[in-house]
């Protein structure tokens, strides 16, 4: 009662005011003479004086408001022109410096959290002793960038939810190892939750982010009993991770889709490697002509990158080495067929190592029994390499090439490129103008800035990987890459760097700023300052190339690796083979995975690959 009381009084107090304002304005409106202005008009020197006044502080307004405008543009011109130098490589000799110390960071910290004791709070205490709660960090993917960014990752100071359709991480470059039997499928790959047992994990695919809202859509297939069915979610982020990776690319080729394997996961690997035996079975079938025991003995690769010169190669020792073994009277109708658009193979090599490839590719077959080689044919040639022949189509039992040669299979492999998932694409899109606008180079890959930023996400969005795309100096799509950027992105943000500074007055995003107050510099951070001539900002990514590894059969490899720039130093052979193998089982996520995949190797040494078809 009281309340609307005083509300009637409030009310009766405006009706006053404005009553009031109305009539003094009718009062003023009586009293200005509007007829005949002319007629009175003074002029005296202090009313001229007030006017030439007004009339100079308006042109000294303008004068400026030009001055600041166009100082704006030059402190604009100059600050764009710092982030420029900024985003450029830093010198080696401090690069390396820098990464040294970095090692030493890392291995101090890694010693550190084994010893810590899990946190399963989502809050943590701030600097001023007040409980606040996580940023919430969502990482889309499992693959090299993703479990580097999560090994680092400090979950005292985040929340971090990892989504992916796959609870492991696979160590890729050794699937065409697994695709034969070399290895075993669990030897290569660590699950999700093992690398971060402070993570949380959730066996999803993500269908669409929305950057408004920071939510992303999911959808997980669930089971009960013997039926499943698909169940949509949604998750809320702080900050997102996009590190998908790849799918493989067919480039709109007929039939690619349909009937070749790929070579990117778990499933792909096991899939060929029952296809494999299963074409040698059915080759044995006692109904079948010499003709057709060829062709489903003929196995083609597409693409004579890294990843089909290596599966050529694992395909080549299991046919010398186990062949023999089990299917002696086979070995003469194999075929291998290495089919490449362009005109040599393994591109990012040397072309002394890109030849010593070729050469070993073609090289007669080495099989130690004299019985079994007796039995195949004179200058019997295992493996074909068709350079500058593209595909134009794969049917069910025939690959078309644009020459119009028909090449009849009973395997085929595709290992021509990468393109983009649907998540990528549609993350693309609700990015807007900014990242639309980078496309022309980015060609389906999420644009970011030297920060691993994504343009037009606000420092919201991060991407690194295959999916990804540096707006200043594209990266090749190797695991190499994404781990490193993903070991970089943990480090700035476990330093605290502000990821999402205000723009400035012309629109500029700023990279990463340091605060004083809560920013954790490190030696590197200075190594890095100091070479950039810059401490404000953090420091930009740049990859160290460590080189780049090949294995081409019978206990050789290739090895190009990069101590200097433009200085690789090349290996081949059993050296290479010793580098390779070494590389190989040191970048193995854990050392249960180091020892079952030495296990692999010996088990293959001394008993031969398995061939059951599970």
């Amino acid at each position: 009662m009281i309340q609307h009381i005083k509300s009637l009084r409030t009310h009766e107090l405006f009706m006053v005011d404005s009553r009031e304002v109305t009539l003094r304005k009718e009062l003023a409106e009586r009293n200005v003479n509007t007829e005949d202005e002319d007629k009175y008009i003074v002029v005296d020197g202090e009313n001229l004086e007030k006017i030439d006044a007004a009339a100079t502080t308006e042109e000294s307004e303008a004068t400026m408001s030009a001055l600041e405008s166009q100082a704006l543009e030059d402190e604009t011109a100059r600050l764009l022109s710092k982030l420029d130098k900024l985003s450029d490589p830093r010198a080696y000799p401090l690069f390396m410096a820098e990464k040294a110390a970095e090692l030493v960071e890392y291995t101090w910290s890694g010693f550190a959290k084994a010893f810590e004791p899990r946190s399963t709070t989502s809050s943590t205490i701030n600097g001023n002793n007040e409980m606040t709660l996580k940023e919430r960090i969502v990482i889309l993917g499992t693959g090299w960038g993703a479990a580097s960014f999560v090994k680092d990752i400090d979950t005292r100071i985040y929340d971090v939810t990892v989504i992916s359709p796959r609870n492991y991480f696979v160590f890729t470059p050794m699937l065409a190892g697994a695709s034969v039997g070399t290895v075993e499928f669990r030897s290569i790959t660590e699950a999700i939750r093992t690398i971060n047992p402070k993570a949380t994990f959730l066996e999803a695919t993500a269908v669409n982010v929305d950057p408004t809202t920071k939510t992303i859509l999911c959808e997980s297939v669930v089971c009960g009993g013997n039926s499943c069915e698909i169940e949509g979610f949604s998750v809320n982020y702080d900050r997102l991770i996009v590190t998908v990776g790849a799918q493989t690319n067919t480039f709109g080729i007929p039939g690619v889709r349909e009937h070749c394997n790929f070579l990117k996961q778990v499933e792909d690997a096991r899939r060929i490697r029952n296809a494999l035996v299963n074409c040698f079975e059915r080759a044995n079938l006692p109904n079948l002509s010499e003709e057709e025991k060829t062709e489903n003995l003929t196995f083609v690769i597409i693409g004579a990158g890294p990843t089909g010169i290596e599966f050529a190669a694992e395909l080549r020792d299991f046919i010398e080495q186990d062949g023999p073994k089990y299917y002696p009277t086979l070995l003469k109708y194999v075929r291998i067929k290495v089919i490449e658009a362009s005109s040599t193979v393994l591109a990012p090599f040397d072309k002394t190592l890109q030849q010593e490839a070729i050469s070993r590719l073609k090289e007669a077959p080495r099989i130690k029994d004299p019985e079994i080689r007796a039995l195949l044919p004179e200058r019997f040639e295992l493996t074909e390499l068709l350079l500058d022949s593209s595909v134009k189509e794969v049917t069910e039992k025939t690959i078309v090439l644009s020459n119009g040669i028909v090449v009849p299979y009973g395997m085929s492999v595709w290992a021509a490129g990468n393109g983009p998932l649907l998540i990528t694409l549609q993350l693309i899109e609700s990015l807007g103008e900014k990242q639309a606008e980078q496309q022309q180079s980015a060609r389906g890959r999420i644009a970011v800035d030297p920060w691993l930023r994504a343009v037009g996400g606000n420092g919201d969005i991060l991407a690194f990987g295959d999916c990804s795309c540096m707006i200043k100096g594209p990266l090749p799509a190797t695991g190499q890459v994404a781990a490193q950027q993903g070991e970089y992105l943990a480090g700035i943000m476990n330093r605290k760097y502000n990821l999402s500074p205000p723009l400035t007055a012309k629109g500029v995003f700023l990279p990463p700023v340091r605060d004083p107050a809560v920013t954790k510099t490190s030696l590197s951070d200075s190594i890095a300052g100091f070479a950039t001539n810059s401490y404000e900002y953090a420091k930009p990514f740049q990859f160290l190339n460590l080189g780049i590894l090949a294995y081409t059969g019978g206990s050789t490899a290739l090895a190009q690796v990069t101590p200097t720039p433009n200085s690789p130093i090349k290996s081949s052979g059993k050296i290479g083979n010793f580098l390779w193998r070494s590389v190989y089982l040191s970048k193995q996520v854990s050392w249960r995975n180091r020892l079952l995949v030495l296990n692999d190797w010996a088990r293959r040494s001394w008993f031969g690959r398995d061939i059951t078809r599970l």
